[in-house]
């Protein structure tokens, strides 16, 4: 009995971490280099979004990246108050211009719209896999 005890947990021990699995890493770590041009998802998040006539429409709250396509949009929240009633928008990266200003130094995010398109444009919302 004891052998059979002993032989179920070595068994148990050996295929949980078979399915915890779910991802498969590259055979070989490849490392890549940060350039003058690229821009840290942390130096984004939390950026107000000005238009224009320099007036905040919109925050960026996160960035939306897939391994295929790379930066696919930016999460843009507008409205609201204290976190509350904000509505979220995802915003195709070509219509953000995100820009460093050496003189201030400090990021920038432009966006050719105004509050009310913003508001008007289909929601996003932090739902399954997305929800923290």
């Amino acid at each position: 009995m004891r052998n059979i005890l002993v032989g179920a947990v070595l068994l148990s021990a050996a295929v949980v971490p078979a399915f915890a699995q779910t991802a498969t890493p590259a055979t070989e770590p490849r490392f890549v280099s940060v350039t003058d041009t690229s821009v840290l998802s942390s130096n984004v998040v939390g950026l107000n979004v000005l238009n224009a006539g320099d007036e905040t429409i919109g925050e960026i709250k996160d960035v939306a990246a897939s391994k295929e396509n790379g930066i696919e949009g930016f999460v843009v929240s507008v409205g609201g108050f204290l976190g509350m009633g904000e509505h979220y928008v995802v915003v195709d990266p070509t219509a953000l211009a995100i820009s460093y200003d050496t003189g201030s130094k400090k990021w920038q995010a432009r966006m050719n719209a105004t509050a009310d398109q913003l508001k008007a444009a289909p929601a996003f919302t932090y739902e399954g896999k997305w929800k923290s």
